[in-house]
């Protein structure tokens, strides 16, 4: 018996003598000029670059497990990049698929990477940046190095606003597929008269993990925060917009320098489906180009380098991960819908490109026609010591991820992870209708798509306990 306690003392102990490592890397996805730009209705092209995008990856060890968290600069992408890239990583190391974590920036001002709105995609550049992808998270995993980690918060609630709004009788148009029962307006102008109030909350956390080497070094800083994007470049620009400027701030705040591996910032982009950088209540001043994209970068990047004095790394923390796929319906048109659409479209004097929005979602009608009943979507949560990370494969709306934090004490939710799905409002938000609600190819889950993933999150939670 003795020796049986002192066995299970000894093995215990030797779980905690495991070394913890980390490792972190950059890889560039700049698309060449004349490339396409998504992010609006009408496609841009890319005639100027104003700072590299990138695909910015970070490796984690506790001697049993790795994990891979991957943020790429792009306003959406598809499972199908992300999947390519998993294999490779998979076949060249041995690390399996599901315990890499893969998302998009959700800047609207990178390269095509997915069909949106008007813009397609170059088979060329979705098989780059597949690949580069890849070797960014082969060479984190070549940087593994002994490491501390730890977590924090941080709030920044001036940079975060509710986009849709509820307004005063007469404020909200028919929108462009003729329904007239919106009861909200996404982003319904600044300082517009017929304001009432925001249709839901904002989330102000910055939640960050950070990796030093054991002799106090930053190695990497992963952060999130609920803010769809800036915004504010000039006209062609590419530009990873503010993710890309507060990773560079962040690495000047830590006092990173020039290190044999060079620091690595990373911002994730939170539950901000329904969030963005504007106040309506025009509270804001007038910036130039990029002006407003380096305020916030600079205030977010001084309050986690300020929670980051008073926090303390470990040297050992468990990792784990579990993931699922759920089948979700899709929100598809009727064949006499999709003929109408066609009619529509036809009134472009500019076809096959849309002029109007009327003619836009007429042109999102017709490629939903397309689409099979339903998706296989996939669902993630890491396990980081006693924190947890979800993963959703859409643009969730705040109401969601603020939900997951009320259920779990440390935990934070990255959007547009491993897939791409489109908004995720909540039941609540469907019923009161607006812009995310609007059936095109980036709004067609089932209206109960949200209770189901927040369920299937809820399973994943519970295995990593």
């Amino acid at each position: 018996m003795h020796r049986l306690i002192a066995c299970l003392v000894i093995a215990a102990s030797s779980l905690h003598a495991a070394e913890f490592r980390a490792g972190a890397a950059t890889s560039n996805i700049t698309p060449e000029l004349g490339s396409s730009i998504n992010g609006n209705f009408q496609d841009g092209k890319a005639a100027f670059i104003h700072d590299e995008l990138h695909a910015r990856c970070l490796a984690l060890d506790d001697g049993t497990n790795k994990l891979v968290l991957v943020v790429a600069d792009s306003c959406v992408i598809g499972r199908g990049i992300f999947d390519e890239a998993k294999k490779m990583v998979s076949e060249a190391t041995g690390l399996p698929m599901e315990n890499m974590l893969m998302s998009a920036t959700h800047s609207h001002s990178c390269g095509t990477l997915q069909a949106v709105g008007q813009s397609e995609p170059s088979p060329v550049y979705q098989r780059f940046v597949a690949r580069r992808i890849a070797d960014g998270v082969r060479r984190a995993l070549n940087n593994l190095a002994p490491a501390k980690i730890g977590w924090g918060v941080a709030d920044v609630p001036q940079h975060v606003f509710n986009r849709r709004w509820r307004m005063k009788p007469g404020g909200i148009p028919v929108t462009p597929l003729g329904v007239t029962t919106d009861q909200v307006k996404t982003n319904p102008g600044i300082n517009n008269p017929n304001l009432l109030e925001p249709a839901g909350p904002t989330d102000p956390q910055v939640c960050f993990i950070s990796l030093q080497s054991l002799d106090g070094k930053p190695i990497a800083l992963y952060a999130n925060y609920s803010l769809h994007y800036v915004g504010g470049v000039g006209p062609g620009h590419i530009s990873a917009d503010y993710f890309g400027a507060f990773a560079g701030r962040m690495g000047e705040l830590l006092g990173a320098g020039q290190q044999d591996k060079p620091f690595v910032g990373i911002m994730s982009n939170g539950t901000s489906g329904d969030i963005n950088n504007v106040d309506f209540r025009g509270g804001q001043a007038k910036e130039p180009p990029y002006g407003r994209i380096k305020i916030v970068a600079n205030d977010v990047a001084q309050a986690v380098a300020a929670a980051c004095k008073s926090l303390k790394h470990q040297d050992w923390v468990p990792l784990g991960v579990a993931q699922k796929e759920l089948q979700l319906a899709l929100r598809l048109p009727t064949p006499e819908e999709v003929a109408r659409a066609r009619d529509v479209m036809k009134t472009s004097k500019l076809f096959p490109r849309m002029e109007t929005m009327e003619q836009s979602y007429a042109h999102e009608t017709v490629r939903l026609s397309e689409f099979p009943p339903q998706v296989s979507a996939p669902l993630q949560v890491l396990k980081v010591g006693e924190l947890r990370v979800s993963a959703i494969p859409a643009e969730v709306f705040v109401e969601i991820g603020l939900d997951l934090k009320k259920r779990h004490t440390r935990t934070f939710t990255v959007s547009l992870a491993n897939a791409y799905h489109g908004y995720l409002p909540t039941p609540e938000h469907h019923r009161l209708g607006g812009y995310e609600t609007w059936r095109a190819r980036s709004s067609c889950l089932e209206v109960d798509a949200s209770t189901k993933i927040t369920a299937g999150l809820e399973e994943l939670f519970e295995k990593l306990k």
